[in-house]
């Protein structure tokens, strides 16, 4: 009989450890999307430099880590605000428990393809376009911002999102997993006070998007007619076919040692 109690509290505890560890899982997720990664970077470096003032007896740096660390539940709950209520509404609807879908070889291919086909044919005709590529960090507050599309990238599709006098040809386009996510958003504007002053919002705003996550940002000129990559707080101008192909295809194409491609990196990272 106590062996057979004994049995079911391992398994009650078995139970209990993968329940919680799958529920971190799916909340690290949600936040996975978001710019909260950053702040969840930071909270850890508060912990350790807390964990390591006690060990090595900087009482003065321990008591003010103790401080931070007590009232910084408050402080999470304000500055997570849109994070907890983005993940209450997804477990409302249920989506919380369902697994991304990522974007195989072939279909990456088909959309740099159309990124390009696109982007030069509203370079010729000097059709002001915005281009956000997301990566590994979520750009989940920005595309809120503007109207949801789901829709599968094409090359006319983003060709028509732009045209002039158009309700959504303002803001910027985003695109994840081979779809065109959202259209009309708002990125934030770098504040680099060394950006030249003859580049316009648009090359502003992809120059921003690009300090604050890692996406891949095209812009094209609607005074010139010019494409532009931004990535890494970068700014690459006046890329021409080739160029902007291989820009994408270094960027989104993982290389084996001997050259050859293997997986994709948009939206996610498979193992190779």
């Amino acid at each position: 009989m106590l062996e057979d109690i004994s049995i079911l509290r391992v398994l009650a505890i078995i139970v209990d450890i993968l329940l919680v560890a799958f529920v971190i899982y799916k909340l690290i997720m949600v936040i996975r999307g978001t710019r909260a990664v950053q702040l969840v970077k930071g909270i850890t470096v508060i912990l350790a430099v807390w964990f390591l003032s006690g060990y090595l007896g900087l009482n003065t740096l321990q008591w003010i880590m103790q401080q931070a660390v007590t009232y910084g539940l408050l402080a999470i709950i304000i500055i997570f605000q849109p994070e907890l209520r983005r993940a209450l509404e997804q477990l409302g609807r249920g989506h919380l428990f369902q697994s991304s879908s990522i974007a195989d070889d072939e279909e990456v291919k088909q959309s740099i393809e159309h990124i390009i086909k696109a982007a030069n044919y509203m370079g010729k005709r000097r059709i002001g376009a915005l281009i956000s590529l997301e990566r590994e960090t979520g750009m989940n507050d920005y595309i809120e911002t503007g109207i949801l599309m789901n829709a599968k990238l094409t090359s006319e599709l983003l060709i028509n999102v732009f045209i002039p006098n158009t309700p959504l040809h303002d803001g910027a386009v985003i695109l994840k997993n081979n779809e065109i996510m959202a259209a009309g958003c708002y990125l934030p504007l770098s504040e680099n006070p060394f950006i030249s002053k003859e580049l316009g919002t648009r090359h502003r705003a992809a120059l921003g998007v690009s300090e604050v996550t890692d996406s891949i940002t095209i812009a094209v000129s609607e005074e010139t007619g010019g494409i532009s990559v931004t990535k890494n707080g970068e700014l690459h101008r006046n890329l021409d076919e080739d160029a902007l192909r291989k820009t994408l295809e270094n960027e989104l194409i993982k290389q084996d040692s001997n050259g050859s491609s293997s997986r994709w990196q948009w939206g996610g990272k498979k193992n190779g």
